[in-house]
């Protein structure tokens, strides 16, 4: 996997990192390209073989999508999150689940994925956390297939809304905007990470809430990955909290430093108008 840089990308991951003074946010929205390279390539070649030998196209089976829990810490308030129908669900049935009954007529109640997309969802979380965590190891029950763009939306809105305020709204639109340029968000299958506490990156001590997405483009063979956690302030930091979020000089961007990839220009009072507060 191999990280394409984009300026649009880190001035987003930039304003992501916020310190309000009750809790702590980092972001990172890093876009990667499928292409295997040599490490990708053996690395492949050698979970393949620890599988026992699955082709490409095997499918394993998904944890069911992490947008439904509703009332989870990891999501917030479920009242900002979409009603979802039982028929909603079996539209997304897929044959072939490892946890299907012998009765085949029967819908299935969860999704699955491909070895070889397994693999790339692992490669992409190596490739961010590289040197201190591998994922090389992770199995396919800790990721999930989330439902639509507008439940993932919704889902990060629930999160960052209530820590943030208005700042968010502000950084709302451009942030798909962003998002929906480099990956094109309609044609992308959305899938999360949820980790356990021994292989969680961000299961450290005074962790808030995090989520970790993947958006997906098989036509582009390109992942762009979201992630984010907050995490609760040291006992020294809660003594010299204020009553309004602060924000690191770094947090907020210059729009002049975001070049518009099409045409080589800045939108300087696009994005001056959107980052004004």
């Amino acid at each position: 996997m191999k990280l394409l840089e984009n300026a649009k990308l880190d001035g987003i991951s930039t304003a992501l990192s916020i310190d309000t003074g009750h809790c702590r946010i980092s972001g990172r929205v890093e876009s990667y390209s499928c292409k295997m390279a040599g490490n990708d390539k053996k690395l492949y070649k050698q979970l393949s073989s620890q599988d026992g030998g699955q082709s490409s196209s095997s499918v394993q089976a998904l944890s069911p999508p992490q947008t439904l829990i509703i009332g989870s810490p990891v999501y917030g308030s479920p009242s900002l999150l979409p009603p979802v129908s039982l028929p909603t669900i079996l539209m997304r049935s897929v044959s072939g689940c490892s946890t299907v009954s012998s009765d085949s007529s029967q819908p299935q109640l969860c999704d699955t994925i491909s070895h070889k997309t397994l693999f790339y969802l692992k490669s992409t979380l190596n490739a961010s956390f590289y040197p201190d965590y591998d994922f090389s190891d992770a199995k396919s029950d800790e990721f999930s297939r989330e439902l639509s763009v507008q439940w993932v939306m919704d889902a990060v809105r629930s999160n960052l809304s209530p820590a943030v305020c208005d700042r968010f709204a502000s950084l709302e639109s451009q942030l798909w905007a962003t998002i929906d340029e480099e990956i094109i968000l309609k044609d992308c299958d959305i899938y999360s990470y949820n980790a356990d506490l021994e292989s969680d990156p961000y299961g450290v001590e005074g962790s808030l809430w995090s989520f970790n997405y993947f958006f997906y483009n098989k036509k582009l063979k390109r992942i762009l990955f979201f992630s984010c956690h907050a995490t609760s302030p040291s006992a020294e930091d809660m003594e010299l909290e204020v009553c309004s979020p602060t924000f690191e000089d770094t947090d907020l961007l210059d729009p002049s430093d975001i070049e518009d990839t099409n045409n080589g220009t800045t939108s300087a009072s696009q994005l001056q108008e959107l980052f004004s507060y």
